[in-house]
């Protein structure tokens, strides 16, 4: 068996720190992602965007002839955004289901024929996934939801030739998505004629969650144990905020009840 690794999102915090440790512990690994990384690296770069079919044809094509199979996908390509569902876009709202969802999709499709027996499938999903979603970042939450909902129905589909599916379910987590939240919250609380006043409230609940992030190495050493687990689990939790699981126990009367003193 080879050792070869797949690895969406490497110029990201959690992907690039990820491909970085497999390296490291002697794996292969091409990491995809649209832009290079800003720092040297030691892992196989490929330049792609998941939503371009065209350019994950052609880096299919050059794995299959550089390394012939792989050992495992591993999926960290994913987008944050922040915003009311009755204000976005339409086309930010489709954007970043395409990205988070369409495009693990796309990359699974493609790739399956080089995985190997045995071979393995990790998706990053979010600690937000299981739960209901909050105000505002409803669009993510429901990306991530969908996408955990998809992994588990992979899972079932893909045990059945051999493979294994798992998602690893992070909370904050120190990457370049922290400041992305807090740009697209100032955006969002500048920009809509809806909220005003109960954006800049929501700031508080932000920055708290926010406040305990982990590193991204934390996150590729639990996917390098998921990676080498004689029999991995479907859902691995790292860093989960406790306040947003206990909210999320409650009635849904009580958790909108609360929600809504909180922001109003």
């Amino acid at each position: 068996m080879s050792m070869n690794i797949l690895v969406t999102g490497a110029s990201g915090g959690m992907g690039f720190s990820t491909c970085q440790q497999l390296v490291a512990s002697g794996y292969t690994v091409y990491g995809l992602d649209r832009q290079e990384p800003d720092r040297s690296f030691s892992f196989r770069f490929l330049r792609a965007d998941i939503t371009d079919s065209t350019q994950l044809t052609a880096a299919f094509k050059r794995i299959k002839e550089e390394a012939g199979s792989l050992t495992a996908i591993l999926h960290f390509t994913g987008v944050y955004d922040l915003n009311s569902l009755v204000e976005i876009p339409e086309d930010e709202f489709v954007r970043i289901f395409d990205i988070n969802l369409f495009g693990v999709y796309r990359i699974n499709r493609l790739f399956l024929p080089l995985l190997e027996p045995m071979g393995r499938i990790i998706i990053t999903t979010s600690e937000l996934a299981p739960l209901d979603p909050l105000p505002f970042t409803g669009m993510y939450g429901t990306t991530k939801t969908a996408l955990e909902s998809y992994a588990y129905a992979l899972r079932m589909e893909l045990q059945l030739l051999g493979y294994s599916v798992s998602v690893i379910r992070p909370g904050a987590v120190q990457t370049g998505l922290l400041g992305v939240s807090t740009d697209r919250l100032d955006s969002f609380c500048e920009k809509t004629e809806l909220y005003s006043c109960n954006a800049s409230r929501f700031r508080c609940i932000v920055d708290r969650v926010e406040s305990h992030a982990v590193l991204p190495q934390a996150i590729a050493s639990l996917a390098l144990r998921v990676l080498q687990a004689k029999h991995p689990r479907f859902v691995y939790n790292i860093n989960r905020n406790p306040l947003l699981r206990l909210l999320n126990i409650l009635p849904h009367s009580w958790q909108t009840g609360i929600i809504r003193r909180i922001l109003h």
